[in-house]
């Protein structure tokens, strides 16, 4: 996807991102972004209405860390959200597996300045400019099938952040339930293998899927 973004490699800019990316990673400062909420959704998520997220071109999605005890979900959770955003086609996406040294690093250093040095690698290596990365915050099979997750996605331009969300799926909550139904109605009902409503509940991929699907939904404030 073409990107009117230029790879700009001047220090003082490589300063400038550093600070900036290192303050947001640190402190949870939204670096100038607004807050914003749609209740039929995610129900709370930041994103900074001064950037168009299409402008990016291509981001590169870090597998998603986890803090549950159940760790085999980060890899269906990341790739149920990797298909979801190639969908919602704001911007190209590439993966960083957990195998990758890159994921290493990014994980050791998140919280310190040496973040910049990956963060700058993986911007020229894969040509991205934005960065997204998570944590499983909370995974739960049963009694009560529940997924909890906190994102953010960085500008590697100017180290911004331009987009988050914190939020925890239970599958037993009725809003949930609802919102399940209308995704299955409009999302799976063209799918050669139809899954009742009802299974979304209580399959763990197809619950994956249906939160990343309301996470990509939060990309462009919910517009239709």
């Amino acid at each position: 996807m073409p990107s009117k973004r230029q790879f700009d490699s001047g220090k003082s800019l490589r300063v400038r991102a550093g600070l900036c990316i290192a303050t947001a990673l640190l402190t949870g400062t939204l670096c100038g972004c607004e807050s914003s909420s749609n209740g039929t959704m995610a129900a709370s998520y930041y994103l900074n209405t001064y950037e168009d997220l299409r402008e990016l071109g291509r981001v590169t999605l870090a597998e998603l860390g986890n803090i549950s005890n159940y760790p085999e979900i980060s890899g269906d959770m990341t790739r149920a959200l990797f298909l979801e955003l190639q969908k919602k086609q704001v911007f190209s996406v590439v993966t960083v597996n957990r195998d990758d040294p890159a994921w290493q690093a990014l994980q050791e250093n998140l919280d310190s300045l040496q973040a910049m040095q990956t963060l700058l690698l993986i911007r020229e290596k894969s040509k991205s400019n934005g960065l997204l990365v998570g944590t499983i915050t909370e995974y739960r099979p049963y009694p009560r099938l529940t997924i909890g997750l906190r994102l953010k996605l960085l500008d590697l331009s100017d180290g911004q952040l331009l987009w988050g969300v914190e939020q925890v799926w239970d599958s037993t909550d009725r809003d949930v339930q609802k919102r399940v139904q209308a995704y299955y109605r409009k999302e799976r009902r063209s799918d050669s293998s139809p899954l009742p409503e009802e299974l979304v509940g209580v399959s763990s991929l197809e619950f994956a899927r249906f939160a990343a699907y309301e996470i990509a939904q939060t990309l462009d404030g919910g517009k239709k």
